[in-house]
């Protein structure tokens, strides 16, 4: 038998006002306005972070170690064209037990379960030890320069540090909690443009195609066995993403080719050994090319430690099972904080419906994060 649940629980109240702010990337439509003002009561100094166009919120409760920290994001992506929804998407419709609207699992409901749960504790533990804080972007569905690495920057450069950090990505498949991703693929991107000479068709010993050229070596990479991945990591993929050649007319050599392939990576390689073992097969195919870089991010693992145990303990006293470990799936902004020291995991809803149209997410699930955050909070700074 379900359990039942109150259809105006506070995380779902919370969860519809953050749902109805188009807060789409970098705009934050005053989301992190509404954290602060149910932090602040706590004992929370809040601080607003701008950098350009990307508001962010640092927010702590106590100064002393160790630093518990929930880290997020208010932005959502583009609901695209809204009449493809069957409700309105900025606009929050309970049905059948579920909510549905843009961010519903990514992430504004974890952000409601985060307040709710610390509000809980708080009430209940008003002197636990160490800190909690809050770190909120509004940049992380974009280019991602503005925000958490920002943020991570301030706290650094003034010894600021997080020990643990829950992100509230939603990291599970069938119920929440299923899956906590305790670690996440580093991501290597390259732009290859490989220079022929245009001509026309019916003169090939007049052009030189570059589409023809690097073929061979786009198998080649596609082939490769970059690394066998490790206990905790599947091996390194290679995918091509993007190709454009031509002039659009089918009578024309075309004069260049624009690839642009990326890799995920495990911790059994680097971006360096990585950049190095692509020049060494383009190079062997006597190309003229050049080549531009952008690291996503690198591979980090939190290690079984007190974050990992709390979080598993949490989730096997609400959901009944323990969860399983995985580095799976794209990156978070738990790569630009692992770097800095800190125990990183993901712990969040169902993650079916992110970024598709009619986005939604379980009232049950949200109920349920809501304890084990409140949970994982008792284990890490009472127990």
């Amino acid at each position: 038998m379900a359990k039942a649940y109150d259809i105006n629980h506070p995380t779902l109240v919370l969860a519809r006002d953050l749902i109805s702010r188009r807060s789409v990337t970098p705009n934050d439509a005053a989301c992190q306005k509404l954290m602060a003002e149910r932090l602040a009561p706590l004992g929370f100094d809040i601080e607003s972070m701008v950098f350009s166009d990307t508001t962010n919120m640092w927010a702590r409760r106590k100064k002393t170690g160790p630093l518990f920290c929930f880290a997020g994001h208010t932005d959502v992506v583009p609901a695209g064209d809204e009449n493809d929804w069957d409700t309105p998407p900025f606009q929050p419709v309970d049905k059948d037990g579920v909510l549905y609207g843009r961010g519903a699992a990514d992430m504004k409901g974890s952000l409601a379960a985060m307040i709710v749960a610390t509000e809980r504790f708080i009430e209940q533990h008003p002197d636990h030890a160490g800190s909690i804080a809050f770190l909120i972007t509004s940049d992380e569905e974009g280019p991602f320069i503005n925000g958490t690495v920002k943020v991570i920057e301030t706290l650094e450069a003034r010894n600021e540090k997080i020990d643990w950090c829950l992100v509230g990505e939603p990291s599970s498949t069938n119920y929440c909690g299923d899956v906590v991703k305790y670690g996440r693929r580093g991501s290597l991107t390259g732009y290859l443009t490989v220079n022929g000479i245009q001509g026309h068709v019916a003169y090939p010993h007049l052009a030189r195609n570059p589409v023809h050229q690097v073929a061979p070596a786009l198998a080649e990479l596609a082939a490769e066995v970059w690394d066998e991945g490790n206990a905790a990591f599947p091996p390194t993929s290679f995918q091509i993403v993007d190709v454009q050649a031509g002039t659009g007319a089918t009578n024309v050599v075309p004069g260049k080719v624009k690839i642009a392939f990326n890799l995920r990576f495990s911790t059994e390689s680097t971006a360096e050994t990585l950049k190095s073992r692509i020049l060494h097969i383009l190079n062997k195919h006597e190309l003229t090319y050049s080549i531009d870089w952008t690291l996503n991010g690198l591979p980090f693992l939190t290690e079984h430690g007190p974050l990992v145990t709390a979080t598993k303990a949490a989730v096997k006293k609400i959901a009944g099972e323990e969860p399983e470990l995985s580095t799976a799936g794209g990156t978070s902004d738990g790569r630009f904080i692992a770097p800095t020291g800190a125990q990183v995991i993901e712990l969040g809803p169902v993650n079916a419906t992110i970024h598709k149209v009619n986005e939604n997410v379980s009232h049950r699930d949200l109920i349920d994060l809501t304890d084990m955050y409140e949970e994982i909070l008792i284990q890490m700074l009472v127990n």
